[in-house]
């Protein structure tokens, strides 16, 4: 998106909180603090790098007393800018010193704290900024369990270095300007700020491995926007999609997409720099297979790069032997990678593989980047990743041989539910009751027929007729199976699920939308599902309920029995609109859609992880759920999916083809899609409501 644009509608960030929890993030790198910007002990707030707290303590107190909040605001998402005010005085009504932190992080944290003097005589002030570092593991925090291990402490000069006592390879030193007293725990100045003047310093957070500090991407004294952050985030923009709507909500909501996409990359300097997206802050600020294929997936309108370097990373993490700990197993694709001290022990590793999805979605994907213009000899050096992913899908994914992949844990340390509703009681029948192991969930076996209808699409441009042949064979055998197994006629939707004992698991769940994304639904099945989620029971007015408000296990405010998550509800807007030829699909996509637009509204342009499931007619705005990721990956790239859903963009490269079946939104207005790369050509797209105009391409493609 360019530089050019509208004045964001959200006043270019999340709302301005005093009191709530502020996110920074950049890459693998993540700061969580109050709205005054300070990091409590014994809360989840800190500093995290690769999966470890690096700093536990970062309270700023003026003349001993903690500065009013004024307001937070977030010029990209890994930059916040905190502005306070110095308490009163005493019967003061007052205050004439403002005091302005500016954070910026990556691979580290810098800190500018500036004071301005508003008044008419000179102050004095004392500042003391308060740190610690516990280095405890991502888990641990996030759990509540975090145990302050102790650190080495060394003052020297403007200098504070803290080691962690259990490990010494790991540290963090922090370095201040303007001649700060430094001793254990603390960086103080007293200062005389004269009337209308200002006084500033800046403070660095670097930790440090092995004893050495990791490189920042950023230096002393640069402006924000000439940091390495900053940089990385004007390359991706530059090299992406501007995607741009007359609504100028959607155009502010597709504006947060793109920045937090930019931050949530992660560049792996061994590879040669090849991106991949963490799934999202705080909680999951790395490589998870499911959520970093299907943000790539929805992102690919902006970037095909991304969704390569996530195939290319997947890959080479690929399982290739059995390990009960950690699950991985031949050809199938990691579930999480952590690095943090105590990844050893709650996944068996730091590698984890308990997934039954991101092994077909890996193959799905793979297609894709073809479709979309990716290098054709890349594609080809990942069939073998491909091909190692359908073997995981007919041996040990398919556990008894029935032709359905089903899960079960190997040890009870793995996940008990191993689909993207992987809490514990994420898969439950109409009553409530628990689904047993093992489970073989719908909307999997919808991504193994895409996987193989894929595979087949890829074999026959490489010229493998008779392979192209035997899978799409084995894809149409696979949905005449799915429909006899899973659809209920008494009910008209499908089972969430076949149990340990092959009887379906007959909750209504937003699930089976994902059957009309992958396309394994019959038009018949698909037409009743259409119907269903149209009833209030799934639509709330703000996106659609992960469980029927009519099911025994209901409950809007739980994490997946009832809630909405936005990356769930723009996949079942994709599903209608593949489905559009039915009626009230598009209709229903719309409402979905219009939905999910006001939500990002009220979320102040970004739409987070989840949020309650609440009826739109009983609390609006919706409620925000406690623990929600924000950013998170695949809800930052929802809208993307809406975009190229409501275009019916799909784009085939190798056969110089764009193919365009628009169904708009009257309230987008116009949409424009501005230096689309399909290959080695950029094709310009303007569209309103049906109709739609595609500029720019060769005279050999077609249209």
């Amino acid at each position: 998106m360019t530089a050019d644009l509208p004045p964001d509608p959200f006043n270019a960030g999340e709302p301005a909180l005093t009191g709530g929890t502020t996110t920074v993030v950049e890459g693998g790198t993540f700061c969580l603090s109050t709205g005054t910007g300070d990091v409590e002990p014994g809360t989840p707030h800190g500093l995290f790098f690769r999966d470890a707290r690096v700093l536990s303590r970062w309270q700023l107190r003026v003349d001993g007393r903690v500065p009013h909040s004024l307001a937070v605001s977030h010029p990209e998402a890994f930059a916040a800018r905190f502005v306070l005010r110095r308490p009163p005085a005493a019967g003061v009504a007052d205050s004439t010193l403002l005091v302005v932190r500016e954070r910026l992080v990556g691979d580290g944290m810098r800190e500018t704290i500036t004071v301005d003097n508003l008044g008419r005589e000179a102050t004095a002030v004392r500042l003391e900024l308060h740190v610690d570092a516990d280095f405890a593991d991502l888990f641990a925090v996030k759990e509540g369990r975090a145990a302050h291990g102790g650190a080495d402490v060394t003052a020297a000069g403007p200098e504070l270095v803290l080691r962690d006592r259990e490990d010494a390879s790991r540290g963090v030193s922090f370095t201040a300007g303007a001649d700060p007293v430094v001793v254990p725990g603390t960086l103080s100045w007293h200062v005389v700020v004269p009337a209308g003047g200002r006084w500033s310093t800046e403070v660095v957070v670097r930790p440090t491995v092995d004893g050495r500090p990791v490189p920042s991407l950023f230096h002393r004294g640069e402006r924000i926007e000439a940091s390495g952050p900053a940089r990385k985030i004007r390359a991706w923009r530059a090299a992406s999609t501007s995607v741009t709507a007359t609504d100028p909500v959607l155009t502010g909501v597709l504006r947060r997409t793109e920045s937090d996409l930019g931050a949530l990359q992660i560049h792996d300097p061994a590879r040669d720099g090849r991106p991949f997206v963490a799934a999202g802050a705080p909680w999951f600020m790395t490589l998870f297979g499911r959520d970093s294929l299907l943000t790539a997936w929805m992102a690919l309108p902006l970037d095909v790069g991304l969704a390569l370097g996530t195939l290319q990373t997947l890959a080479e993490a690929q399982g290739r032997v059995v390990d009960p700990l950690t699950e991985e197993e031949p050809g199938r694709v990691l579930h999480e990678l952590r690095r943090g001290p105590d990844s050893a022990a709650v996944l068996g590793g730091d590698h984890y593989y308990g997934t039954a999805d991101a092994t077909p979605l890996f193959v799905m994907l793979l297609a894709e980047c073809r479709r979309w213009g990716a290098d054709p000899e890349v594609v080809r050096s990942l069939l073998p990743a491909a091909d190692a992913a359908l073997a995981w899908v007919d041996h040990y994914g398919d556990r008894d041989g029935d032709g359905f992949v089903e899960y079960r844990r190997a040890t009870d340390r793995g996940l008990v539910n191993q689909g993207w509703k992987d809490s514990p009681d994420g898969v439950n029948d109409a009553s409530g009751g628990l689904a047993v192991a093992p489970v073989a969930l719908c909307e999997v076996q919808g991504y193994v027929h895409a996987a193989l209808l894929g595979r087949a699409e890829l074999a026959e441009g490489f010229g493998d007729e008779v392979t192209a042949a035997r899978l799409r064979h084995r894809a149409d055998d696979l949905r005449r199976r799915f429909a006899e197994a899973f659809w209920l006629p008494d009910r008209g939707w499908y089972a969430v699920a076949l149990d340990g004992r092959k009887q379906p698991v007959d909750a209504l769940t937003s699930n089976i939308a994902h059957c009309l994304w992958s396309g394994i639904a019959t038009d018949e099945h698909a037409a009743a599902v259409i119907r269903r989620l149209a009833e209030p029971d799934m639509d709330t007015g703000y996106g659609l309920r992960t469980l029927a408000s009519s099911m025994g296990a209901y409950n809007p405010m739980s994490y997946h029995n009832g809630s909405v998550w936005p990356h769930d509800t723009a996949i079942a807007v994709a599903g209608l609109l593949r489905y559009a030829h039915l009626p009230g699909a598009v209709d229903l996509a719309h409402r979905l859609a219009d939905g999910l637009l006001d939500a990002a509204a009220a979320f102040g342009g970004r739409l987070p992880e989840l949020y309650c499931g609440f009826s739109r007619d009983d609390f609006s705005p919706p409620v925000p759920y406690p623990t929600s990721c924000s950013p998170q990956a695949w809800a930052s790239a929802a809208p993307l999916l809406l975009v190229r859903a409501f275009l019916g963009l799909e784009p085939d490269v190798p056969n110089r083809t764009v193919t365009t079946k628009p169904q708009l939104p009257p309230r987008w207005g116009e949409l424009t899609l501005a230096d689309l790369r399909l290959g080695d050509v950029t094709a310009h797209i303007t569209a309103a409501g049906e109709k739609v105009v595609v500029s720019g391409l060769p005279p050999d493609w077609t249209t």
